[in-house]
């Protein structure tokens, strides 16, 4: 009973390190910009943006199926890379009239590659992002404090850049369609829309759709999918750290307490085995297996071997070892042939058997008498 009191206390004592570890965790904070998330780097405004502006709203999650034709997709900061064949698809999609909006700090590798996207090396410090007349309206926007510049090609236009002139947005098309890169997404995200002209920016990429274009939130880049299965991917969710961190307190729990993962089961102890025992045992395994005969023959041929070398009469042939033993010892030979026949006539147990085997050891071992001492 205490040891299952000790056991209780160190699951509650588990469960409360986890609920701490959760409940600590950052939940009201986005860095991947999840349009699920109201955080001030989450994207969820953006949807209810795109729904005033009278845009249906959807989101990409569980599997990344074809893409709804003439639609807009927002794509933030993917935590879970895309394959190539999802990045080509994206590519298809945008050629046959899709417009993506793609705004990611660092880039995944496969969009960057099919879009031809190219990044500068290192960081450049952001006080004010400043627009031009690609996009109406856009006079300076505000966002990160660093971001790493693009390095766009002659047919990629750019839009948005730093005070310093490094592009950190552009506009490109592709054939039917037209994507949007931004290397700083905090300029659509929820607590920065109301900061200069961010909500004018997101009004003007809405407006490169038709007016009643589906608008699409790739969220299934977001979280922990076939593609991605590292242990990062999940470690960096909440309920990923506070699994972890319950599965840490129990191991420790574990290590402190000593405890083993049951109850030691003792080892019988050997009982050691008398002659008798094993007697009778070779007598009931010879019993059953039909040798009751053999057993009988060889009690009788050993009591006459020993004979034979006690009183120097040769065993064989056999009927000569009778006839000398009758005329040299008649007492022994008597007792012997009487008990001979009473093993024969009357071992029809093991108790008989063993103790005709005793009167023949007897016989052929006699034991001699004891002689008093001389006063």
């Amino acid at each position: 009973m205490k040891g299952a009191r000790g056991w209780v206390v160190a699951g509650v004592l588990s469960i409360a390190l986890a609920a701490v570890a959760y409940s600590i965790q950052p939940h009201q904070d986005s860095p991947e910009h999840s349009s699920n998330s109201d955080s001030a780097n989450g994207t969820s405004a953006v949807r209810l943006f795109a729904e005033a502006m009278g845009h249906p709203t959807d989101q990409i999650a569980g599997s990344f199926p074809a893409i709804t034709p003439f639609a807009l997709m927002f794509v933030f900061t993917p935590t879970s890379p895309y394959t190539s064949d999802e990045a080509e698809r994206t590519r298809l999609w945008v050629r046959s009239g899709g417009i993506l909006v793609y705004g990611s700090e660092k880039g995944d590798p496969e969009l960057d590659r099919v879009f031809g996207v190219r990044r500068l090396e290192g960081t450049a410090s952001v006080s004010n992002e400043v627009g031009n007349p690609v996009v109406a309206g856009v006079e300076n926007a505000a966002g990160g404090s660093e971001v790493t510049p693009l390095d766009p090609s002659a047919d990629q236009v750019a839009f948005l850049r730093t005070p310093g002139g490094f592009v950190i947005g552009f506009l490109q098309r592709v054939q039917a369609g037209y994507i949007a890169v931004l290397a700083d997404p905090l300029v659509l995200c929820n607590g920065y829309l109301d900061k200069k002209d961010n909500a004018r920016l997101l009004a003007d990429l809405l407006g490169l759709a038709g007016a009643n274009a589906p608008v699409l939130f790739d969220e299934y880049h977001h979280g922990v999918n076939v593609s991605d299965l590292t242990p990062q991917a999940w470690v960096m969710t909440p309920w990923g750290a506070a699994l972890l961190w319950l599965l840490i307190a129990m191991f420790a729990g574990l290590i402190l307490r000593g405890r083993s993962f049951g109850p030691l089961i003792p080892r019988p102890a050997e009982v050691a085995r008398v002659d008798a025992e094993w007697a009778v045992a070779v007598g009931q395994l010879l019993r059953r297996s039909g040798a009751r005969a053999v057993t009988l023959g060889l009690l009788a041929s050993a009591t006459e071997r020993s004979l034979a070398a006690r009183t120097g009469i040769p065993l064989q042939p056999r009927e000569r070892f009778w006839n000398a033993l009758w005329v040299r010892a008649p007492e022994i030979a008597a007792d012997l042939a009487q008990a001979e026949n009473a093993l024969v006539a009357s071992a029809s147990t093991e108790h008989d058997l063993l103790k005709s085997a005793q009167r023949l050891h007897r016989i052929a071992h006699p034991v001699p008498d004891e002689r008093r001492p001389t006063t």
